[in-house]
């Protein structure tokens, strides 16, 4: 299963959606992406699900790609 997070650089930064960024990572759980990104200094903002359609519309983006492939 492939994840969006939304997240901030700076983990002490309210979140602000204009200073957000995302990044795609395969796991099996939302817990499991969660401990793969609790290395990195970021404030996680949102985790979602990525069904087949969301995932294809994803994909199309030059900037896709999945962190953990």
């Amino acid at each position: 299963m492939v994840y969006k997070v939304l997240y901030q650089e700076n983990p002490l930064e309210i979140p602000v959606r204009e200073h957000s960024k995302s990044l795609y990572i395969r796991a099996k759980s939302e817990r499991e992406v969660r401990q793969l990104l609790k290395e990195k200094n970021i404030n996680i903002e949102f985790i979602q699900l990525l069904d087949e359609a969301h995932l294809a519309y994803e994909q199309q983006s030059e900037f896709f790609q999945v962190e953990n492939d």
